[in-house]
């Protein structure tokens, strides 16, 4: 029988920096996990919410961390698909950077055999992301054939996206911010990577596709992008945005809108009904859990930082400074 403290260790957020403290262990009710944290995933979303710029929703951890691998060690008593001892990935609200976490039923997988903790605790937050706003039909619905811009083609979202995208028949362009990230992108499947700092990619992509534009572009920088993705969007092309790097505001010529017959998007995961987020999550499986199984998918995995390392990873994804998904094993 599998020991469960009464208190852990996490990371808590104090004056805008990580340390390390002490919380209770949570207990599991309804459909809910307790999970021993083997690894959990840093996203842009947790730096801003340790910045003070975005809040965790009502009812969340206040404890940083949105994804995570790790060990079923108790169950509630409305689960009924896990069993303590499972491996197991799951997208949270809250929480992952603990030793001790609480997952919901509905938003979890196993744990492919061939898959390790550290590259088991990339797939939730980025699979679930892209297929909510690249694959979903009620989105940005890519079809193969088709062309995908990416932005950040190197970053953990950005090089899955890659692998998946190529997965599903598309011609994927990306951009990154160095000549290494771009050949990292190209490595990843993309046929083209542009770096960024280096060559406009609003003309550069014509160039490369001989006049022609793309089909659909995911897009987290926003504002400073926007009128250059509506010049390059084919009829009937999409924009999907969920961020705004750059800015909240751009300036909308209407009429390109008409003329191509386009589509402007916006989208957020960490608030949607469970509901969703459990469709999401059984989308995934069903697409993606027997290739990642097999290693025709692979996230790819910078690194991990120990806990109390926390700050440190948080300030490398600050400084774009990494080629795939930051870690925390704690």
């Amino acid at each position: 029988m599998v020991q469960i403290p009464k208190k852990c260790r996490a990371a808590v957020v104090l004056e805008g920096q990580i340390e390390v403290g002490e919380i209770d262990v949570p207990q599991p009710s309804g459909r809910e996990l307790l999970v021993r944290v083997r690894a959990a995933g840093v996203n842009h979303a947790d730096v801003y919410q340790r910045q003070g710029k975005y809040s965790a929703p009502e009812g969340a951890s206040s404890i940083l961390g949105l994804e995570l691998s790790g060990d079923v060690v108790e169950i509630g008593s409305g689960v009924s698909r896990f069993k303590v001892g499972d491996r197991v990935m799951s997208l949270v609200s809250g929480g992952a950077y603990a030793e001790y976490c609480l997952v919901d039923e509905e938003t979890t997988l196993p744990i492919p055999r061939s898959l390790s903790f550290e590259v088991a605790a990339a797939v939730p937050e980025s699979y679930f992301t892209i297929w909510s706003n690249v694959f979903d039909s009620r989105m940005a619905g890519l079809q193969s054939g088709e062309t995908l811009l990416v932005h950040g083609g190197a970053s953990g979202v950005g090089s899955s996206t890659i692998q998946l995208a190529k997965w599903a028949g598309a011609t994927v362009i990306a951009t990154a911010g160095s000549k290494e990230k771009c050949t990292a992108c190209i490595e990843l499947g993309a046929e083209f990577a542009i770096p960024y700092k280096e060559k406009d990619f609003g003309k550069e992509i014509p160039m490369l596709l001989g006049g022609k534009g793309v089909d659909v572009i995911f897009d987290w920088v926003g504002s400073s992008y926007f009128a250059k993705h509506l010049a390059i969007l084919n009829r009937f092309g999409r924009l999907v945005l969920i961020d705004s790097h750059t800015g909240n505001n751009a300036d909308l010529d209407l009429r390109k809108l008409f003329q191509k017959n386009l589509k402007v998007m916006g989208s957020v995961l960490r608030r949607r009904p469970m509901g969703e987020k459990e469709r999401i999550c059984q989308e995934v499986e069903k697409l993606w859990l027997s290739p990642l199984a097999d290693g025709k998918l692979r996230p790819r995995v910078h690194g991990s930082f120990a806990l109390a390392d926390a700050q440190k990873a948080h300030d490398l994804m600050e400084q774009s400074g990494h080629t795939g998904k930051i870690l925390i094993v704690p």
